[in-house]
């Protein structure tokens, strides 16, 4: 990817570019953008072409939504969110974010790509994304160990309003150490008990020697996701039923959700979830 200004600043005049995109060599993206040589792009060409748009590495930054999937805290969006001290227009495929400063603590570069660093990202998330998602996101940096929770909490101090109490809110949940889910349907689970506001569970906690996907000990309820490739094969299915089996008889409720029960009737998953801790 390369950008008029970049062009200009090697010694081509507007014409030499004009002449080079006429012959293929230079494909436009955006206005000012080209990609050289062919117009088929790779994920990290997309983003680099927005960075370009929004005026270049050393105006704008990879932000927001998609510097948290370049952090792996959440899946990569379908727009490009950039921060830019430059006066950019958004398009169908960038989502522009302007500000004043971009300051250099709060800088960085992953794969050669500039974007702002997991606390500026976090901070930037609180606007962006509901409660129960950042939340997740804030316990994938803390396994990830890209968070420094120290530093976010001298930030938020800085910075009073919305944001800083659904952070707070959200670190508070680390202080029993951060908790993994080990599939879509354990987070679309979780997303779901939020959602109804019920009471949270452990994740992937030990119950009689045996680890379970979600546990309410005060009701003593366990449920259990089941996912077809890794609970439905004939072994598999034998060997829950015999630990359901015997957590029951040691006082335990032991429920099983399927992928289809929870997309396709998530309230009724949540009613008896609810019913079962009255």
């Amino acid at each position: 990817m390369i950008s008029t200004e970049q062009l200009l600043g090697v010694g081509l005049r507007r014409g030499a570019i004009a002449w080079r995109v006429r012959r293929g060599r230079l494909h436009p993206r955006y206005r000012g953008v080209y990609s050289v040589g062919h117009a088929k792009l790779t994920a990290k060409a997309h983003l680099w072409a927005a960075i370009l748009a929004c005026g270049g590495p050393e105006a704008a930054v990879l932000s927001h939504r998609s510097a948290a999937a370049l952090w792996e805290l959440i899946p990569m969006p379908t727009k490009v969110d950039v921060t830019t001290l430059r006066r950019s227009d958004p398009t169908d495929a960038i989502r522009v974010h302007r500000t004043r400063t971009l300051e250099p603590q709060e800088v960085t570069s992953r794969d050669g790509l500039p974007l702002t660093t997991p606390t500026r990202t976090l901070i930037d998330l609180a606007d962006q994304l509901p409660p129960h998602r950042l939340e997740r996101a804030l316990h994938r940096a803390e396994i990830l160990r890209v968070l420094d929770a120290a530093v976010l909490r001298r930030r938020l101090a800085e910075l009073p309003g919305r944001r800083s109490r659904e952070l707070l809110r959200a670190l508070a949940t680390l202080d029993a150490g951060p908790q993994p889910t080990r599939s879509e349907l354990e987070e679309r689970l979780l997303a779901l008990i939020a959602d109804h506001n019920l009471p949270r569970p452990r994740v992937n906690a030990t119950v009689e020697g045996h680890e379970v996907d979600f546990y309410w000990p005060e009701h003593r309820l366990i449920v259990e996701t089941d996912g077809a490739a890794s609970h439905l094969t004939p072994t598999a299915f034998e060997t829950d039923r015999a630990r359901d089996a015997r957590l029951t008889a040691l006082g335990y409720r032991v429920i099983r959700i399927t992928w289809r029960q929870l997309t396709e009737h998530p309230h009724e998953v949540a009613r008896t979830i609810e019913t079962l801790l009255r």
